[in-house]
């Protein structure tokens, strides 16, 4: 099983605007101006792989408007195909507001189009040797059975599954998305999740400790706890827990979007078969190019790359 025959990273997700504070905020409850950028987490990832010296493919959905027309258009700088970007008349491009912060976001999705992915091309399946997505992709229909199903077909082919469970309960509503999380486990895979995210997704305040002692009973070839400043705890299969700490930073211009680079340096080794050790450093080193840096990474072509 899992036997990755091509380099090729298949990302299905929210492609959507990020409209950011031009100043960092606590809350957005404060005013402030925004920026449009191009967003949405498998977008980002997309990008930085590629950014990175990747084969990668995204699959998104826009609507038939000037943010989608926007969003095709940075896809395309970044160095991506605008090929499997879907787009509909019925349901405007997605939106998210972001509060700008050196620590975790405070945001409010107004979302259409990205729910809307409709089903995944066998051919684009089959070519593939990793498929990812997040938990933000799959918390709304019709997208959410699309991407299962292309998972399930991947995982039957012996593909490499990843996840970022960036599990937000405004996003999945009264859905505690547990149902959805126990069927990607069930494919045996690469599991990014934050200490934010497990907070979030269990609905208590938890340790480091008390995070992995409940993600030691998850079912995963891989987990990453990530947990910001303190660094990263992983685990390979039933294997021990290690740990990394953070990589110093000369400046913390944003963490928003470090999380998407972070498992971009990790997938970019771990598709060319790298040691897990130095999976995670080169993990850690995106991390903290995107943290020193304001905008998209592939915006600034003469960063020095690991």
């Amino acid at each position: 099983m899992n036997n990755a025959h091509t380099k090729t990273i298949l990302v299905i997700g929210e492609l959507l605007a990020d409209l950011i504070s031009e100043n960092n905020i606590e809350s957005l409850a404060f005013s402030s101006n925004f920026i449009i950028n191009q967003g949405g987490s498998p977008a980002n990832l997309s990008a930085n792989l590629k950014w990175l010296g990747n084969q990668t493919n995204l699959v998104g959905c826009v609507g038939e408007d000037g943010l989608g027309d926007y969003l095709i258009n940075e896809m395309q700088m970044a160095g991506l195909s605008a090929k499997y970007l879907q787009r509909i008349p019925k349901h405007q491009t997605s939106i998210v507001l972001v509060g700008k912060s050196t620590g975790t976001p405070d945001f409010i999705a107004y979302r259409h189009a990205d729910m809307q992915i409709g089903k995944i091309d066998d051919e684009l399946i089959e070519s593939s040797g990793l498929l990812h997505t997040t938990a933000f992709a799959l918390s709304k229909e019709p997208a959410k059975s699309h991407i299962l199903e292309a998972f399930a077909k991947a995982y039957r082919a012996g593909k490499f599954i990843s996840i970022d469970w960036n599990y937000a309960p405004a996003i999945w509503n009264e859905n505690n998305g547990q149902e959805v999380f126990e069927q990607i486990c069930a494919f045996n895979p690469l599991l990014k999740i934050s200490l934010d995210d497990m907070e979030r997704f269990t609905g208590q305040q938890l340790s480091i400790a008390k995070s992995i002692d409940a993600l030691s009973q998850v079912n995963a070839q891989f987990i990453c706890l990530t947990c910001g400043k303190d660094g990263v705890w992983y685990r390979q299969g039933k294997g021990k827990w290690a740990y990394k700490a953070a990589h110093p930073t000369q400046q913390v211009v944003s963490v928003t979007g470090a999380g998407d680079a972070f498992w971009a340096g990790f997938l970019s080794h771990f598709i060319a078969n790298k040691p897990i050790e130095s999976c995670i450093d080169n993990a850690l080193a995106i991390a903290r190019k995107k943290i020193e840096k304001e905008g998209a990474l592939y915006s600034s072509r003469h960063i020095t790359l690991p």
